[in-house]
């Protein structure tokens, strides 16, 4: 196993002249302003640059910067055990008792390096072994992130984004296999050495992780947040960094290489992204192709107009053309394309084919003709040649709905499906990650017989909280906030009094997981979005985008093959 170790003294200072490299360019970024310029509230004057088409940006027309100055700043208030400037709640969110123990959780989860805030513990639950869960997981910050901005406190999002790209910058090995120089770590840990007066950062690329498998989803949710950074603080001089730039650029060269795929999805292994176990999730799946795009836009939106810049987006619209028309044509499911497949031939071949994928109705479950209603809809957890997983996915299809890789009329039927299915997919604790469960001789075959996945159990149908912002954004996107009010009352009867528990078991989400850690800090700060984004609607243009009118290309078609 191969250990990356970054030896500082706690007291130590780094001088900084004109050139600054790549050891000490994190003390630069923290000589930066504390005092972010406030963001633009004002949509009916101007418009940032989240509003422009791909056209207007691969033409190289009104490049970043992204965002200008509101008229009118927030109010903030102090707080006198911590000096910490918060935005004032209107409505007095703070004082229910519930979100406060929420914020005073999440503020103890935070993890210092060299006495600044750099993240999140996954857990803080000292009933147990900790395993990894000491470790801040650059996919479970996400949220905490987002609560810290929404109360305008940037610096940890800051921090955390600098020391992350600074071990993106180190050399991976596992096993001896060096890994791509854009890999994002999974995770990474502070040791602290009271004796040499030393703190240490371990990050882990995969080599440590179960089944040794590193992340795809941490570079997506890296460029993810430093869009709702910039989004939320209005200050661009991060992202223009040269540093970022090239962090950007590193990740986005892994996922966009050419090679033997014939597909514009993200070929990935299993246990890859949040559900980070063998769950027959190799391949396509939703989760990252949903991630992969709304990546990709983001980039759009933060990649300077200079040489290297222009030459990733150009490849970038050609990608999002090709993998918006793939997803919504080949992934996308309701009543009508249910009935289609139900009716497909098989051994199809050349460009007039129906079947593309050859994918065998034999093989369509049952299950899948009761889940489906007649209005509604969802993105397949994933298809391949003779395969389509029709299981339901939470993270994908919402992140679908966000990034605007659904269409309107397909978040609309994405929504409707929820709303129907409620007792499968929210029962009473929201929120299924997938749906069904595997089970019996499929989930041997599927799991390698893993008993943290048994049936509605961990990723396999188990009830995920965090899971919870992700729904309401969805749900005030959509124009349906009624629906993300209900399941987070139905989360408030329980969450707290369980300790914020990581995940629910059972078919309805009845049960603490049998494995789960309790203080789980994703559990807590999903649950803070969730409430903090419903009280102020304005909070979803961090992770939300609007459609792209111009992303609808007219497809060059092949004689002999086609889309």
């Amino acid at each position: 196993m191969s250990m990356l170790f970054v030896d500082v003294t706690q007291n130590g200072r780094v001088s900084i002249d004109s050139s600054i490299t790549m050891d000490d360019f994190e003390e630069c970024f923290s000589r930066l302003s504390d005092k972010p310029r406030p963001l633009n509230m004002n949509t009916d004057r101007q418009r940032s640059c989240d509003e422009k088409s791909l056209s207007e940006l691969t033409m190289g027309l009104s490049p970043p910067p992204f965002f200008r100055n509101v008229d009118n700043p927030p109010r903030f208030m102090d707080h006198p055990d911590t000096g910490v400037h918060t935005p004032i709640s209107p409505n007095g969110l703070e004082t229910q008792p519930m979100v406060t123990e929420a914020l005073d959780a999440l503020r103890r989860s935070l993890v210092f390096f060299r006495g600044r805030p750099v993240g999140t513990i996954a857990a803080v639950d000292s009933s147990d072994e900790n395993l990894n869960y000491d470790q801040v997981f650059v996919r479970d910050f996400v949220p905490s992130a987002l609560v810290f901005l929404m109360k305008g406190e940037p610096e940890v999002v800051k921090n955390f984004l600098i020391k992350t790209l600074r071990l993106q910058s180190w050399e991976k090995k596992i096993d001896q296999f060096q890994l791509g120089e854009g890999v994002m770590p999974a995770s990474f840990k502070v040791l602290h050495d009271p004796r040499r007066n030393t703190e240490t950062l371990i990050a882990d690329f995969g080599e440590s992780a179960i089944g040794r498998v590193a992340p795809v989803d941490s570079g997506f949710w890296w460029i993810i947040l430093l869009r709702a950074y910039t989004k939320s603080t209005g200050d661009t001089s991060l992202a223009e960094k040269p540093e970022c730039q090239k962090g950007m650029r590193l990740i986005l060269s892994l996922c966009l290489s050419e090679g033997f795929d014939t597909f514009p999805t993200l070929l990935c292994a299993d246990g890859c992204s949040m559900i980070d176990r063998r769950m027959g999730v190799y391949g396509y799946p939703i989760e990252i192709q949903a991630l992969f795009f709304m990546a990709l836009r983001c980039a759009l939106l933060l990649l300077k107009q200079d040489a290297e810049g222009k030459a990733f987006v150009e490849r970038i619209a050609k990608r999002l053309h090709a993998l918006s028309f793939h997803m919504r044509s080949y992934f996308w499911l309701d009543l009508k394309q249910l009935n289609d497949i139900y009716r497909y031939k098989t051994e199809e071949y050349s460009h007039t084919a129906v079947n593309k994928f050859n994918v065998m109705p034999d093989s369509l479950p049952e299950w899948v003709f009761d889940f489906m209603p007649k209005h509604g809809g969802y993105f397949l957890g994933n298809v391949g040649p003779s395969n389509m997983d029709f299981r339901w996915f939470c993270l994908g299809n919402c992140m679908a709905i966000l990034s605007s890789l659904a269409t309107p009329e397909q978040s609309t039927a994405i929504m409707d499906l929820i709303e129907s299915r409620w007792e499968e997919l929210v029962g009473e604790m929201p929120l299924k990650v997938c749906y069904p469960a595997i089970e019996s001789h499929e989930w041997r075959i599927i799991t390698g017989c893993d008993p943290k996945n048994t049936r509605w159990s961990y990723h396999n149908g188990g009830s995920w909280p965090v899971l919870l912002w992700l729904l309401t954004a969805a749900c005030i996107k959509t124009g349906r906030p009624q629906v993300a009010r209900r399941a987070i009352e139905l989360a408030e009867t329980r969450l707290s009094k369980d300790n914020w528990p990581e995940y629910y078991d059972g078919k309805l989400g009845r049960y603490i997981g049998k494995q789960a850690r309790k203080f789980q800090t994703w559990s807590i700060a999903g649950y803070l979005v969730a409430k903090m984004m419903l009280e102020d609607p304005s909070h979803l243009g961090m992770v939300a985008l609007e459609e792209d009118k111009q992303m609808k290309p007219v497809l060059k078609r092949s004689s002999s093959w086609t889309l």
